[in-house]
């Protein structure tokens, strides 16, 4: 077989290199059917067409093959070889791309050899992990992170389902207590329960899933094991009558994600009924890329309060948090005027009221560089408790042969001085409040309730009537036009005006 000409190839995926150089990688040549691939001195019969790619080298032509073969060719695999090899690697990935290169003052191949006879005695993906954690944890530093990429599974594990609420146990059946709440501008994100044909409601009690009897919460979760999107019959009670319908219970991970909306409706819901409506909250969860639309709704949504509580209490990081701050410091300098409505202000959108940040112990990441960023510029105060401590920002290149990842901490952050910031240390609150477990369980949330009372007592809480022009629009008096205006031409007006 010949190679193409490099004018000819029909479509360059990408370049790599390899021991004799650089080769390219073709996605799409124009090839005859394979029947047979031969492999000196071997001929490897029954290729399943669909190939990866063709590797063009300096030395000749290799082939990268998709599709699997009908027969021949056997892959051994030793996990204990790879898991060798993956120990090896993650030790050399924290010392090639730590951000410090004298390893925090640890003897980093001293620490390589104490664990590597651990390695011998796992029997498991999830047990080299483990060995991986303590290693990079002799490094103390807070934004390493270890992630497995092959973990077993087993395919025939039920798994659950639910319905986006919670239940209580009674003689007939499980009686809905509470249907988990979301935002009501977002009616495809409701719980099962809530969803328009079903429509239960707190007080109804299912008796049957699928027509199989609920007494107990086994019986529940047994009924929907593996139902996960799937259509489930009710049966449920209503003020003695009974009644059927519908629903498509959810995974777990999207139950999670319930839970979730609901804490943060209600305490929305506490912030407004606290002020009259007169200060926003927003909850940011996560600071990636698919968090920029919660931000965007949450923030449009009330950039005109007289405050806002932007909540990053269990914030799991990202990388946005300049991008948000850049929204926080917009200033209005000016005010438009439309006719028979209220003026608006330019910048527009910039908000104008008091801010209160909340942040705890698992404020972890980006969400720790946001609330620094907040304190440095003084856009307002920390409620709460000191963060995480994960200061130094990494990547996901770091990868094992499995796809897992030793994430290295690669770039520290210092501030205008010269000093490092966050990692090992935090962001200390202006205003520490902590959140006891009784009072927390009991439905409390203390540090809610002091920025809340932060902003209740704030002087000079913005009063948007008081910004107005004066009783009449601007006149002609009030402007300056030069009389050698009056004298020129409209033939000179035009050359001057444009």
């Amino acid at each position: 077989m010949n190679p193409k000409p490099m004018d000819k190839l029909d479509f360059v995926s990408s370049l790599v290199l390899t021991a004799f150089g650089i080769g390219v990688i073709v996605e799409s040549l124009r090839l005859p059917r394979l029947d047979h691939l031969n492999v000196n001195p071997y001929t490897v019969p029954g290729i399943v067409p669909g190939l990866l790619g063709v590797l063009l080298t300096a030395c000749g032509l290799a082939i990268l093959i998709r599709s699997v073969l009908r027969g021949g060719w056997r892959l051994g695999l030793e996990p204990a070889e790879e898991w060798r090899q993956m120990f090896v690697d993650a030790w050399r990935m924290q010392r090639d791309h730590l951000f410090d290169p004298g390893m925090r003052g640890t003897d980093w191949t001293a620490i390589r050899d104490r664990y590597a006879p651990l390695v011998d005695r796992v029997s498991d993906r999830r047990e080299l992990d483990d060995v991986l954690r303590q290693m990079v944890g002799e490094l103390g530093v807070l934004h390493s992170q270890v992630r497995g990429g092959e973990y077993p599974r087993d395919t025939e594990a039920a798994e659950p389902a639910f319905l986006g609420g919670t239940f209580e146990m009674t003689q007939q059946g499980a009686r809905i207590t509470h249907i988990y709440r979301t935002d009501p501008e977002l009616p495809a994100d409701r719980a099962p329960l809530a969803r328009p044909g079903t429509d239960l409601r707190a007080g109804d009690i299912i008796t049957a899933i699928n027509g199989r009897s609920v007494r107990e919460h086994g019986d529940m979760a047994r009924a929907l094991a593996h139902q996960a999107g799937e259509q489930v019959r009710l049966d449920y009670l209503r003020d003695g009558a009974s009644r059927s319908a519908i629903a498509r219970p959810v995974t777990a991970g999207r139950d999670a994600t319930l839970r979730y909306s609901d804490w943060v409706t209600g305490r929305r819901e506490a912030v407004e009924a606290a002020s009259s409506g007169r200060i926003g909250y927003m909850h940011i969860r996560a600071m990636g890329a698919g968090d920029i639309a919660d931000f965007a709704r949450e923030f449009y949504a009330n950039f005109d309060r007289d405050a806002l509580i932007i909540d990053v209490r269990r914030n799991r990081g990202g990388n946005i948090d300049s991008w948000i701050i850049e929204k926080l410091l917009r200033r209005a300098w000016s005010f438009w005027q439309p006719p028979g409505r209220a003026p608006y202000w330019n910048m527009q959108q910039a908000f104008r009221g008091h801010l209160v940040v909340l942040m705890d112990p698992l404020t972890y990441s980006d969400g720790e560089t946001f609330s620094a960023g907040v304190k440095t510029l003084g856009l307002g105060p920390l409620v709460g408790q000191r963060t995480a401590g994960a200061g130094v920002w990494l990547f996901d290149t770091n990868r094992l042969l499995d796809q897992g990842l030793m994430r290295a901490a690669q770039t520290p952050q210092f501030d205008a001085e010269g000093g490092w910031t966050v990692e090992g240390l935090g962001v200390d609150p202006d205003i520490e409040v902590e959140n006891l477990p009784h009072a927390t369980f009991m439905g409390r949330d203390a540090q809610l309730e002091r920025a809340i009372e932060e902003v209740l007592r704030a002087e000079g809480v913005r009063d948007f009537s008081a910004y107005a022009p004066g009783a009449s629009g601007p006149l002609a008096a009030d402007f300056f036009v030069p009389d050698a205006v009056f004298e020129r031409t409209d033939t000179e007006l035009v050359r001057s005006f444009g």
